[in-house]
Formats: structure tokens, sequence, C-alpha cells
């Protein structure tokens, strides 16, 4: 065929949740191009936590366009960049007061691996089974959520180790026991697969997201800052997606009484403009190498425009606060859904990030039938996605300003669904 009959189209290999195609978004809702209204329960995979379209970001962004759409940061400093610099300083955990602005999670995970080799002159990470942590290279190399995002391009980046994360339903044992576990098994590892004289830093989310919205606990995550402090290690807290008020706390490391030496977010920050920052103290920050830290879009000026009105707006409207109670209200039906549906075998997470796990007569986990259930859902005009190693987790995963109404559809759809599908 000759070029003048050539058209474009989107990679095959990307696949989309749903058959929905979007004009536009309005708080809670996305709107089709066939003027279908969905409720999304999906907020762009942790992204919109201001609901789609908020007034006061779009005004920001709207605003910042019209004067300075890109100012390269290692070129010239912006206002937005700095005042946005300056507010993260101020939310963040003990002495984190330097900023690192890249455009996606898996850049600032990538940032946070080279700073903590750098830092510390070690070149272990360890990273914890069933964590997610991007798809570029070394973010990849550190992720095991899913077989799927490693496949077909093995070997991976030396340097990572993997250690037990506390997964009560995968081993069987109480939350307790099942932290104890994984810390004497961390032990082991420190023992005989990465001497702390090699370790850098223990990387881990304070919930896992991609595995199923898995809360690591206040025992595991105090074991983690006891041995990062015994070995002269860093604790680097992934929060692109448990972050900026999603676990009903800003930061849900905060749950657990532990402050991590790095932070990362990304997702929820500037309210679906591509924003990720990397937050550490300056005795850390300034061990990485010169020349170490960079990109082209990195804190662009309507992205840093848009993250500010996402901080005003979240103070403004306790976003956080509704995320803790509405949350709370949609574990409380989850739990009785998972009382009377054979096929939800758990519930798990916290604030506005649960999944359900659904498995079939015998027990093992069914992805097929979660796909089929998300389906349904769609059929109904509700929007969600799946996680976990097998697709068998539906995740709830609305916009922060969600009401309790909107909770309260997207469960009884739910459960029109599982009906519909059995």
């Amino acid at each position: 065929m000759s070029d003048a009959h050539k058209t474009g189209a989107i990679s095959p290999l990307l696949k989309q949740s749903s058959e929905v195609v979007a004009e536009r978004g309005e708080g809670a809702y996305i709107i089709g191009t066939d003027g279908r209204r969905y409720l999304d329960f999906t907020s762009g995979i942790g992204v919109t936590a201001t609901g789609h379209c908020h007034p006061k970001v779009v005004e920001a962004a709207q605003r910042q366009a019209a004067t300075l759409v890109h100012g390269q940061y290692a070129i010239v400093r912006h206002p937005p960049m700095v005042r946005l610099a300056e507010r993260l300083g101020e939310i963040m955990p003990g002495a984190i007061d330097r900023i690192f602005f890249s455009n996606a999670g898996t850049e600032a995970c990538e940032t946070a691996l080279r700073l903590a080799r750098q830092a510390t002159g070690r070149p272990n990470i360890i990273v914890f089974q069933g964590g997610f942590h991007g798809r570029t290279m070394g973010s990849l190399s550190m992720t095991s959520s899913s077989v799927g995002l490693r496949a077909g391009v093995q070997p991976m980046m030396g340097g990572t180790v993997f250690a037990p994360f506390p997964n009560a339903r995968r081993y069987g044992w109480d939350d307790e026991e099942t932290a104890e576990f994984c810390l004497r098994e961390l032990d082991h590892i420190l023992a005989t697969q990465s001497s702390p004289a090699e370790s850098a830093a223990f990387f881990v989310e304070p919930i896992q997201g991609e595995a199923g919205y898995i809360p690591a606990g206040r025992t595991f995550m105090q074991g983690l800052r006891e041995r990062a402090d015994r070995h002269g290690m860093l604790l680097i807290a992934d929060e692109v997606q448990s972050g900026y008020g999603r676990s009903g706390a800003f930061w849900a490391h905060s749950h657990f009484d532990v402050e991590p030496d790095v932070v990362v977010t990304a997702k929820g920050l500037a309210s679906g403009f591509p924003l990720s920052a990397v937050a550490a103290p300056e005795a850390i920050m300034e061990r990485g190498w010169p020349a170490s830290q960079g990109g082209t879009y990195g804190g662009n000026a309507v992205a840093c425009a848009a993250a500010l009105a996402t901080l005003e707006v979240i103070e403004e409207e306790g976003l956080v606060e509704n995320a803790r109670e509405q949350g709370a209200h949609l574990r409380r039906r989850l739990d009785a859904l998972c009382a009377e549906e054979p096929a939800i075998a758990h519930v798990q997470g916290m604030g506005l990030m649960h999944g359900t796990e659904l498995v079939d007569e015998q027990g093992r986990p069914d992805g097929d039938r979660a796909a089929r259930v998300l389906k349904a859902m769609e059929e109904r005009d509700v929007l969600m996605i799946r996680c976990g190693p097998q697709g068998q987790i539906v995740r709830w995963l609305p916009q922060l300003i969600v009401t309790r109404e909107e909770v309260d559809r997207a469960v009884d759809t739910f459960a029109q669904a599982l009906r519909a599908t059995a």
C-alpha cells in the first residue's frame, strides 16, 4: 500500500477495559460520545482525584496555559513549580523538604531508585512480592504484581531482591502472624542474599495497589523502619496510588505511624495532568550525583498549576475526610455483600481503595467472572477495572468527591452484575 493510502491507528497491544468512547467528564461521571452517562469508579486508575474537570483545576490550567505552557526546568524556573515545591514540602512527613518533578509514577520510581543507590553507595534495592512500581526497565525490575508485565523482556535489571509482603490471605494466617513471618524472612534475606552493607533501600507500597489493595500494616511497616535505621538503609514509600488522600489519610504510610526517608507520588497529584514527584530531605537529595535528575517535560507549568489547584480543592472541600467517611461506608457495604455472595472471597483495602476478590466454586481465583462482572456493570452505566495476578479482583477506586449515594449505586450495580453472571 502506498503512503498516500496509509492511516494510523492505536496499537493493538493497548487494550481498553470498556467499550466507552469518552467525550467529556463531569465530577464522578464520564459521558460517552453516544450521550450515555457512566458513573466512573476507576478515576483514570486513581488519577482524577478531585473529579473530572473540577472547575477550580480547569480554571488554573487555562489561566496558566495562556501565559506559559512549558518552561523547561533544567533551563529556567517558573512560579507554579516553585510554589508547588514549597506546598509539597509543607505536607511531606518529617524532614523531607526537597522535591524533584517528573511526568509519571514510573519515572519517579526510577528517580528514587537512582537516588537510593547514589546516596548510600550501595547497589541493591529490596522490594516486595506483589508490588507495582511502573513499566520502564528499572521500575519494572522492581515490579512483581503480574507476570504479564515482565513477560518477553527478561532479563530484568540486576540488584533487585524480592522479599515477602504481608498478604495474610495468601499465606492463610492472621495479619500479625503474617507480618512477623515476613519480617523474619526479610532478616533471612539480609543474611543470605543481600548483605546490609550492599542494600541501599526498602522500596515499598504502604498499600499495594495492583496486587489487590493490600495494606502493609503497622507491624510490618514499623519493622521496615527499624531495620532501615539499624542497617543504614533508606525506607522509600511508593505512594503513587495510595497517596493524596486515597486511603483516608493524606499519606497511606501515616496509618502505620511510620515516617519514610523518601516519598514517591503521582496519580492524584494534578487531577489528570501528567505530573509526579520524588521527595527527600536535603541531606539525602544532595548525595545524589550531578546530572542524575532531569527530563524534558517534568515540572510542566500547566501541570504544576493544576497540582496547586488540586491541593486547594482537597483542603477546601475536605476530600481526605470524605475519602475516610465514604470509604468506611463502602467497606461496610462490601463486607455485607461478601457475607451473602460466595463468589466474593475477600474484601481488602482502606479508604477509597478496596478490592473484592472473586473465586469460582472451588475457591480458585476467577478472572473470567470478574471480567464478565465488569462488562455487566458497564451495561448498567458503571465503570470499574480489575487487578490481581489472575485479574480476579474487582477494584473500587472512585473520585475523592464521591457521595454516599454514588457509593450505594455502585455497590448495588455490582450485586446485580454478580447475579447476572452467576
